[in-house]
């Protein structure tokens, strides 16, 4: 399949009990860690590795259930169990000086890790994310947790993935990456971590995952002495402005950049642009990764 050449990377698998748990490992140097959300996978920083790879080791996991790696039917698809996948994934490969650039639901499972592993991590990057209990739950994702009706659009009809393609994007997606972007999510078994991650959005605090995210907020302001960029589509109707200014209160020293045209796939909309940011970035800052 074409797009296949869009994503010419190794894989690495890295074993969680009787689960492969696939991760990309390129380039050497200092360790930049990539965290998708949903329902993405390690296929939606393409651009970013084969821009950075040639002076950064560019680390990029698929968390259980997504991308590469595998999909158990009966798992805990909580934020807790990613951010302790993730914390084993660091300690195994003994991670130190890590930038954490993170995405979508990556925010939170990244955020997450950093703060379990603080002496691990020196740098911040994220785009289009949250990291709190949501201020807010836009209509058509609520809509996919209808019992019944959510099932069958996300897991009979991919109208998650599928939906995502045209409406998280302002540019539109070349037919191979669209091809690539939902290839690991081709049967109703094979879509099961991205419905678990809809559900998991918590709606009230009687929700588990709602303290999870208190837990990680109240924890932010400890994280604001290493260098933070924050780069948001504001086009985006999921991961608003809004949650921009939210991180903003918790970092108000981070680096910020608005991309007025581009939605919550920012890094479709425009790595063009964001690849320079992002190395001017690591460059300037080179010094806190020591």
């Amino acid at each position: 399949m074409p797009w296949h050449s869009l994503y010419p990377f190794d894989s690495h698998h890295h074993s969680l009990g009787p689960l492969r748990y696939h991760y990309l490992d390129e380039g050497a140097g200092e360790p930049m860690l990539f965290v998708h959300g949903n329902p993405t996978w390690s296929f939606y920083w393409r651009n970013l590795i084969l821009s950075l790879r040639d002076q950064y080791r560019c680390l990029a996991v698929d968390h259980i259930g997504c991308g590469l790696s595998d999909k158990p039917q009966d798992y805990p698809y909580t934020l807790a169990q990613h951010i302790e996948n993730l914390v084993t994934l660091v300690e195994k490969l003994d991670l130190n000086g890590v930038t954490l650039l993170a995405h979508d639901w990556g925010g939170a499972i990244g955020l997450g890790t950093v703060l379990k592993l603080p002496d691990r991590f020196s740098r911040i990057v994220l785009f289009n994310t949250g990291a709190f209990p949501p201020p807010f739950v836009p209509l058509r994702i609520a809509a996919c947790r209808i019992p019944l009706f959510g099932t069958l659009a996300i897991r009979g009809f991919n109208g998650f993935a599928r939906a995502a393609l045209t409406m998280a994007v302002e540019k539109p997606l070349a037919k191979d990456v669209q091809a690539g972007l939902i290839a690991p999510y081709d049967s109703w078994a094979n879509r099961i971590a991205t419905q678990r991650f809809v559900q998991d959005i918590p709606m009230s605090k009687r929700h588990p995952t709602w303290h999870v995210l208190e837990q990680i907020e109240a924890g932010l302001t400890s994280l604001g002495d290493r260098p933070i960029q924050l780069i948001w589509g504001m086009k985006d109707w999921c991961f608003r402005p809004e949650c921009l200014d939210r991180f903003l209160t918790h970092w108000p020293q981070a680096e910020v950049h608005r991309l007025e045209d581009s939605g919550h796939y920012v890094v479709e909309d425009a790595h063009e642009r964001i690849v320079p940011l992002v190395r001017e970035f690591l460059e300037r800052t080179a010094g806190h990764a020591a």
